[in-house]
């Protein structure tokens, strides 16, 4: 247990034996926020890593470890700078399994990417200190023990993080940062979680989720040994659990919302969340029970599919060829489907959920392939566009690849599909950026995109470096052109044409080659 006050001093103990503890002073000023995060490839239970903020955004890295009988053996590792903001301190961090890096959450809502192995070698380097600041803890000399901790704290520099995303999760802060399979994980009180990804030691956001509609407040991601997704966080007045593969609330508990201290232990034979209420604490236990609802046929979407595009098919050892299908629906999500062409089964692979109405229709771009057929046993790629009502236009990478070792497996296991988020378009938005705005007829913001068709002729080796140019029908009798530049993540509208007076219910886009060989 770690405990610090406003005086700058950090207790620690074990809780079977609190009689014995290390007091260590950490700041001149006052600690603003602790936190613990378990480090890779050191055992859980007698060591861990606990993180400090303190004064002026200095972030401190100490090393815990349990001794039997005594008070814990703590060592500095390293210090840190965070951003300037208004609340400058951590919220919550997570150390990367990949390479010696360090990924944490602080109250302005930014996402900082520091490293560890330059910290990690100074501290190896003054031990003796840091064991001699320990050792002087457990015999009570707290006044030589704190100008030991100050004087070795200038031994390591402060380091400042290779990587900022600022405000990713708005002014409300971010609430949580996990690791799973290679991606990193972030949750908010702005009611989405995002997945990102290293980049040349760069934090790179692939795409981002909002579970369900009015859970506004996610504190926690867990991930389950059967491949569940639960989303923790408060709607209201209640503590909600949310599974991403059923796509309901399994828990709805009223606590009286967020903002107070809480814990949720999910077992195969109970569920406790425990919870602090006008200064009770409220301790509600459900035991696990065989469920009586059968599911005859799963549904791939909560109301109407209004659209349907084959991405194409795939290889993937001991199954048969593999259908990748997007279909879009009027519950405002678009779903990357398997569907075995030998079982008949149909299996989700991702489920898109940045629409904010309808999706009405989809377009491909691609896809590309081993031999740009998009059949092979290496996996598809492909840009995907989706679009519908509120004059939103949304881009995505595809990238939908085979597991070989799941040769014996479920479908499940057989596909992997990433998903990274490349652009968006809203002509409302497009509108309040026009300086003579005020001059022009406000254009619609109900209007619907009833159809896409992507401009042929791009060369697919050059996608990366050139245009991608995309036509639509809408509903207010236009037809607009847009043009994507994925390198650079920016969808803009280029041309518009307002020819029909009605509603533009298709378009198709094709290349006309002339006499001379022009296109």
């Amino acid at each position: 247990c770690a405990l610090a006050g406003g005086d700058g001093r950090l207790l620690l103990f074990v809780l079977s034996i609190p009689g014995t503890a290390a007091s260590l002073r950490l700041f001149e000023g006052a600690v603003r926020s602790l936190s613990w995060a378990p480090r890779p490839g050191l055992p859980s239970a007698t060591a861990a890593a606990l993180l400090a903020s303190g004064p002026e955004g200095e972030m401190l890295w100490l090393d815990v470890t349990h001794r039997p009988g005594q008070a814990p053996c703590v060592r500095l590792m390293g210090r840190y700078l965070l951003p300037p903001c208004k609340q400058r301190w951590h919220t919550c961090a997570a150390f990367l399994p990949q390479g010696e890096l360090l990924v944490c959450g602080d109250r302005r809502g930014s996402l900082l990417l520091f490293p560890c192995s330059s910290s990690s070698r100074r501290a190896a380097e003054s031990t003796s200190i840091a064991n001699g600041v320990a050792d002087s803890v457990s015999e009570d000399s707290s006044s030589e023990l704190e100008l030991s901790c100050l004087s070795h704290k200038g031994v390591l520099p402060l380091e400042s993080p290779l990587s900022v995303l600022f405000g990713l999760h708005g002014k409300t802060g971010v609430t949580s940062v996990t690791c799973h399979k290679g991606y990193i994980y972030s949750t908010g009180r702005d009611g989405v979680y995002r997945q990102l990804h290293l980049r040349d030691q760069q934090l790179e956001v692939l795409r981002k989720h909002r579970p369900c509609k009015g859970l506004q407040w996610i504190e926690e991601l867990r991930f389950t040994p059967d491949g569940d997704l639960l989303v923790l966080g408060f709607h209201a007045d209640n503590f909600v659990v949310w599974s991403s593969r059923t796509s309901e609330n399994l828990h709805c508990i009223p606590c009286g919302g967020g903002h107070r201290s809480w814990s949720y232990c999910s077992s195969p034979w109970a569920e406790v969340f425990a919870f602090i209420k006008s200064g009770d604490v409220m301790l509600y236990c459900c035991k696990a029970e065989p469920c009586e609802q059968q599911v005859l046929l799963a549904s791939l979407h909560g109301r109407e599919i209004t659209c349907v595009r084959r991405l194409g098919a795939m290889k993937v050892p001991g199954h048969a060829a593999l259908n990748v299908l997007v279909t879009g629906s009027e519950d405002t999500t678009a779903c990357v489907l398997a569907l075995s062409e030998h079982s008949r089964a149909v299996m989700p692979l991702a489920r898109l959920s940045d629409h904010i109405s309808s999706v009405r229709t989809l377009a491909l771009a691609g896809p590309t392939g081993p031999g740009d057929k998009g059949f092979g046993e290496e996996g598809l790629s492909a840009l995907l566009f989706s679009a519908g009502g509120r004059a939103q236009i949304e881009c995505y990478r595809l990238l939908c690849t085979g597991d070989p070792e799941s040769a014996v497996e479920s479908l499940e296991s057989a596909v992997a599909c990433q998903v990274i988020h490349v652009a968006s378009h809203r002509l409302d938005e497009h509108w309040e950026r026009k300086k003579n705005r005020h001059k022009l007829v406000k254009m619609d913001p109900e209007t619907r995109y009833m159809c896409l068709s992507v401009v042929p002729g791009t060369s697919t080796k050059q996608l990366l470096t050139s245009w991608k140019f995309l036509a639509a029908a809408c509903s207010d009798g236009s037809v607009r052109v847009f043009g994507l530049l994925e390198a650079a993540r920016n969808l803009v509208l280029v041309a518009e044409s307002f020819h029909h007076q009605r509603c533009v219910l298709k378009v198709e886009a094709f290349l006309h080659t002339g006499t001379e060989g022009e296109r």
